[in-house]
């Protein structure tokens, strides 16, 4: 099975403009994203998928490799769909995306992804990554999405709403979504054909149009935390987790 690792950056952000170059501790973010995957055992080939010249520059200036995407991309999942396409891939081949806005991403959680295709072969396309909340403030954040799955680790659903809800007490386990999915290249490329979902145009989650169309999606609960950058204050926190770890 060969292992593609895709990291989606775009320039444009509402919230941050030019977030994959924004620099943590001298270096681009998009670079310690890259370079912690870079970590991971079992990863065969890592590149950035980007429409930016700018964000190109930047990941081949310190070694990293780059495929230009359609800059009408209308998702992540549809620039990883246009990467896969370039790259030439095998349907069976295996594609992990890893979102561009993680930079303290843990390498052991990458290969527990993997290791869930190597262990369960043929019995799901897709996978992704959930984390046990332990900061209560990230509880009723819609910024950080909350999941729920069955006693087999498929997942049931994810909101940015606190799921489950404790009618009785609050004294229960709550599992975030972290940003990083697997999948087969033919799972891509039939999930790209596939229209808007209800809810996920509710939500505003791509992976609830899995669910929503019937598709089984794995669950992995990692021991690792992966926070996201979305602001520039965001920044600060992982240049303190950085001088930390």
């Amino acid at each position: 099975m060969n292992v593609t690792l895709l990291i989606p950056a775009r320039y444009g952000s509402s919230r941050f403009p030019g977030k994959p170059l924004a620099p943590i501790n001298g270096k681009p973010m998009i670079q310690h994203v890259y370079e912690r995957a870079s970590l991971a055992k079992g990863v065969d080939n890592i590149y950035v998928a980007t429409d930016d010249d700018r964000i190109k520059h930047a990941v081949e200036s310190f070694g990293g490799k780059v495929v230009m995407t359609s800059p009408e991309a209308a998702s992540g999942t549809d620039r990883i769909n246009d990467a896969i396409e370039q790259l030439g891939l095998s349907d069976d081949d295996l594609v992990i995306n890893l979102q561009g806005d993680q930079p303290l991403i843990d390498p052991i959680s990458i290969e527990q992804i993997i290791s869930l295709f190597e262990r369960h072969p043929g019995e799901f396309e897709m996978a992704t990554l959930g984390f046990e909340i332990v900061d209560k403030r990230e509880l009723d954040d819609p910024m950080h999405v909350k999941m729920v799955f069955d006693n087999d680790y498929n997942a049931l659903y994810f909101s940015r709403a606190r799921i489950p809800f404790g009618r009785d007490t609050n004294d229960y386990p709550v599992y975030k979504h972290l940003g990083v999915y697997a999948y087969t290249k033919r799972f891509v490329n039939a999930f790209a054909k596939l229209p808007l979902g209800r809810l996920e145009d509710l939500e505003k989650l791509e992976q609830l149009r899995a669910l929503e169309y019937g598709h089984k999606i794995k669950i992995a609960i990692s021991a690792f935390d992966s926070p996201e950058v979305d602001t520039p204050e965001d920044i600060r926190k992982c240049e303190l987790r950085l001088a930390v770890d």
